[in-house]
């Protein structure tokens, strides 16, 4: 691999691409809800939103350095290899965010950075050191995945407490919270112990904490069906389109109750539960442009 794809890798990598990709797409699924439609302006303000999700998960990448050294599921990473300094890694990240708040300003509104800088001081300063502390950080975490849609929606034209786009906020952040217990919990808890981080484990049997997840499953998949009563969206065949998706979601991640491994089980409703919430954000996109 050549110098400059090495660097592009790490950098990728510091930025955790793929989670700030699903950031920036539902970002544009609340703009065209509230534009109707896409347009040039979207073009800078994904890319603002990208950068600084990328910023703030390369900031996250320094924060837990030493933690992501002791886990399997992040040994890996940039850091913790020696593939990155932590001065490159610092500059990739004040980078990413100044280079994605301007972005983000220049496109749209002061209102819309604002909440975009929201997002990275409740990751970074609110919701990561949380995680040290209790084994429930992942519920106060969830707004990170809620804000997203209101930075789209905001530049797009509408209120941050329109009731509407409220709705979709609040089902962005019912489904981070299974995708981070499902993730911790696919990887064992046992692992985050050693690591230095509390986990569900130490407080339910896996019985259990399979029974609360699923509860939160389903709550997510009733949150999305509650959304068209908002009337974000007016074509019946999107909503029946989620109301679909929700029936889906609920039966393939059932299997959790009767997994007796956990492990396995887990591993395919967070795969489930993350194909869910791109088939929402897709419908809600194509029911922005079709209203």
């Amino acid at each position: 691999m050549s110098t400059t794809r090495r660097h592009v890798d790490t950098i990728l990598r510091l930025g955790k691409a793929r989670i700030s990709s699903l950031a920036t797409i539902s970002m544009i699924a609340g703009y065209v809800l509230a534009h109707g439609n896409v347009s040039w302006p979207l073009v800078s303000l994904t890319l603002g939103v990208f950068l600084l999700a990328c910023g703030s998960s390369a900031l996250n990448q320094i924060q837990e350095r030493e933690i992501d050294g002791r886990m399997r599921r992040t040994m890996g990473r940039p850091l913790p290899t020696g593939r990155a300094s932590l001065a490159f890694a610092a500059a990739v990240s004040s980078g990413c965010l100044i280079a994605g708040s301007l972005a983000i300003l220049w496109s749209s509104n002061p209102q819309a950075m604002a909440l975009g800088i929201l997002a990275v001081v409740w990751y970074n300063v609110v919701y990561t050191p949380l995680k040290r502390v209790t084994a429930f950080a992942a519920v106060p975490g969830g707004v990170v995945g809620a804000i997203p849609p209101v930075i789209g929606w905001v530049a797009g034209g509408g209120s941050a407490a329109d009731p509407r786009i409220l709705a979709v906020a609040f089902f962005f952040f019912m489904w981070q919270i299974p995708h981070f217990w499902l993730l911790l919990l696919s990887t064992g808890g046992e692992e985050y112990e050693s690591a230095g981080l509390p986990s569900l484990t130490r407080f339910f049997s896996l019985e259990q904490i399979a029974r609360i997840t699923f509860m939160w499953i389903l709550g997510t998949a009733m949150v999305c069906l509650v959304i068209p009563l908002f009337g974000v969206i007016e074509s019946a065949w999107i909503n029946m389109g989620l109301f679909v998706a929700g029936l889906w979601l609920v039966w393939r991640s059932a299997r959790i109750l009767r997994s007796t491994t956990g492990g396995p089980a887990f591993r395919h409703a967070f795969k489930h539960v993350n194909l869910y919430v791109c088939w929402v954000i897709s419908l809600l996109a194509i029911g922005g442009v079709l209203s």
